[in-house]
């Protein structure tokens, strides 16, 4: 089996300050590569900004901290070039740093404007801005951050609107950039985890959701030996699987328009609960 290293490879981490994106940092680090590790020290609501946290995780591995404000185009664009001016060049980019708020619909446009500026346009003008010098380079890895509360009615939560909004939108922008991207040798995955964080809401035993459980899912989407791009990795507690979208089998009505009658009458062959005749 050959090691995954990162040795000449550069990697900027957003939110490593703590929980996940620090796992992530320090694990990168443990394999050479070069860290940005970017956080803005915030509050779990967005509000204030702590240096000192992005600084003593960049301190502990050797990696240089960026404490940019992602709610910014500028502060995006800034976070790429941070990294450019300090390394030549940059690999790797993980899309970590996120906020959740628990508003129901009714409330969810109390902090709308906040988490959309995180979790929605903070990846997008990242994205963006790594994409040139990826592509000048003919190498890049994008690992956007996306969950299970966003992707199915069963595994979700009231009260994460706009937090599944923002989780999407990482899942479709990978998806795009990993179809611009290919034919510059630049790929990009998702990571959907699960951890004992302060973003998780329910309590765990120790060990159960360990950060540390999830790095390795993050490790092997951004190395040389991930081949593949447009994948969502699953990681919780050690368990890992691949998400997947399926589409039922067409059931061809012909060319003149159905009534919504017929679709209601053949739904469930439509959806592929019964064999079509």
């Amino acid at each position: 089996m050959t090691e995954i290293r990162f040795d000449d490879r550069v990697v900027l981490v957003t939110g490593a300050g703590r929980g996940l994106g620090a796992a992530y940092a320090r694990a990168f680090a443990s394999r050479g590569a070069s860290l940005v590790v970017h956080d803005a020290g915030v509050d779990p609501d967005g509000t204030g900004g702590d240096p000192a946290v992005a600084e003593a995780v960049a301190g502990e591995i050797g990696g240089f901290a960026c404490v940019e404000n992602l709610e910014t185009e500028v502060g995006c664009r800034r976070t790429i070039e941070f990294a450019l001016e300090r390394f030549g060049r940059l690999d790797v980019v993980v899309q970590n740093a996120g906020l959740v708020v628990w508003e129901e619909l009714e409330q969810a446009e109390r902090s709308w404007e906040r988490l959309r500026r995180v979790n929605v346009d903070a990846p997008f003008h990242l994205t963006r801005a790594a994409c040139e010098p990826m592509r000048k380079q003919g190498y890049g890895r994008f690992v956007f951050t996306t969950s299970g509360r966003a992707m199915s009615k069963e595994r979700t939560r009231p009260g994460l609107a706009a937090y599944a909004v923002g989780k999407m939108a990482h899942f479709a922008l990978m998806i795009v950039t990993a179809a611009e991207g290919e034919p510059h040798g630049i790929l990009a995955n998702a990571i959907a985890p699960a951890a004992r964080t302060r973003m998780l809401s329910r309590p765990v035993e120790p060990g159960e959701l360990e950060p540390e459980q999830v790095a390795p899912g993050v490790l092997f989407l951004a190395s040389d030996q991930c081949t593949f791009s447009g994948k969502v990795l699953e990681a919780a507690g050690g368990e890992f699987d691949v998400a997947r979208w399926t589409s039922s089998p067409d059931i061809d009505f012909g060319r003149d328009p159905v009534s919504p009658e017929t679709i209601a009458a053949e739904w469930a062959k439509i959806e592929g609960l019964e064999a079509a005749v």
